[in-house]
């Protein structure tokens, strides 16, 4: 290879790199603050356990707590009601916001159903609505869901599992990993609720 062309490929893999760097520390970046700040909003219209609407201008009612899950979950929806509760009577800033556990399973879970799953923790609503709208609400939330199904006919579902916060704006703040350390969790829900 003579020497011009080797430094033409030489200069044409600087200027590769030169893109990759600029995309990972420029353009990514800006693309996932995007994606963030839209977290939680769509045209979904959910039902709550309380008889009221839920929509992404229920986000902006005040600070908020939103996970989502499903009745027939063996141990991690009961795992994070019960961190929910623990976070609620720890963290005086938890204790004010507004909790949603949203059903990835609208075919078993009614708001009945919910309102008697979730009755356990304080302030907790159950929401619920048709499959199209729980749709919605996932895109919009960006929560990951699949029915898998059981040998016996039966089915289970795979789910996101973090606890989403916004604050009183309705805007996304953070989340809270499925078991995450209580010392880390209260300062993220601090941060929330002071935004």
């Amino acid at each position: 290879m003579s020497g011009k062309k080797l430094r033409l490929l030489l200069w044409g893999l600087v200027g590769i790199n030169l893109a990759a760097l600029a995309w990972v520390g420029i353009v990514s970046p800006r693309i996932n603050q995007n994606v963030l700040d839209t977290l939680g909003q769509g045209d979904y219209a959910l039902q709550t356990t309380s008889g009221a609407v839920f929509t992404d201008d229920v986000l902006a009612e005040g600070p908020t707590m939103v996970f989502f899950g499903f009745t027939h979950c063996p141990d991690v929806c009961p795992t994070t009601l019960g961190d929910i509760l623990t976070w609620q009577d720890t963290v005086p800033e938890a204790a004010d916001m507004n909790v949603f556990f949203v059903t990835v399973d609208p075919d078993r879970d009614t708001t009945d159903i919910l309102a008697d799953y979730v009755g356990w923790v304080d302030g907790v609503q159950g929401v619920t609505g048709t499959q199209e709208e729980v749709d919605k609400a996932l895109q919009a939330f960006r929560i990951y869901a699949s029915r898998v199904p059981l040998e016996d006919g039966d089915y289970t579902m795979d789910h996101s599992a973090s606890v989403l916060l916004f604050d009183k704006k309705g805007r996304y703040t953070d989340r809270i990993r499925y078991q995450e350390d209580i010392d880390s969790a209260a300062e993220k829900l601090r941060s929330a609720v002071n935004s």
